[in-house]
């Protein structure tokens, strides 16, 4: 099981008239409302983390680990998409990673991304779609633990 997982708008509200507050480790101080909606999830169904974030290469997964330590975050494994390099959209990113690597199991993409409301039905139908202004909340996260929940038959 996979949590396809953004940062900003869904751990980090983005609002434009508020600077984030940043910790001492260079990274923006997460929701506390997202956090506990994201433990919720991963504590309920025991899925990985896979970055999807802007923000995913320029931190290695240790580091990565330990910003989610320091922001109380319970996680199991912690990947990543691979860079960037062609400034894909979202979107185009996420298909292009499917198309590699093909469907394994059941997952959820948790992302406040607009391009990816022209995703597939197969994978669209795996979005929960944060506002990005208020980021994940508990009836957000209740609706991708009934989605990691659902026996959920992929192609390989």
């Amino acid at each position: 099981m996979q949590i396809y997982l953004d940062i900003d708008g869904v751990m980090v509200s983005a609002n434009s008239w508020k600077r984030p507050e940043m910790l001492n480790d260079g990274f923006p101080r997460f929701n506390i409302r997202a956090v506990n909606a994201l433990n919720s999830i991963v504590n309920t169904t025991g899925a990985n983390i896979v970055l999807t974030t802007s923000h995913k290469t320029t931190y290695s997964i240790a580091e990565w680990e330990k910003i989610f330590k320091e922001r109380n975050l319970n996680f199991n494994q912690i990947s990543r998409l691979p860079e960037n390099k062609n400034h894909l959209n979202r979107k185009e990113e996420l298909l292009n990673h499917f198309d590699k690597h093909g469907l394994h199991g059941n997952f959820v993409i948790i992302d406040d991304d607009k391009s990816l409301n022209g995703l597939p039905t197969n994978l669209k139908d795996r979005l929960i779609q944060t506002s990005s202004g208020i980021g994940l909340t508990d009836e957000l996260a209740k609706m991708a633990i009934a989605k990691l929940s659902e026996v959920h038959l992929t192609s390989a």
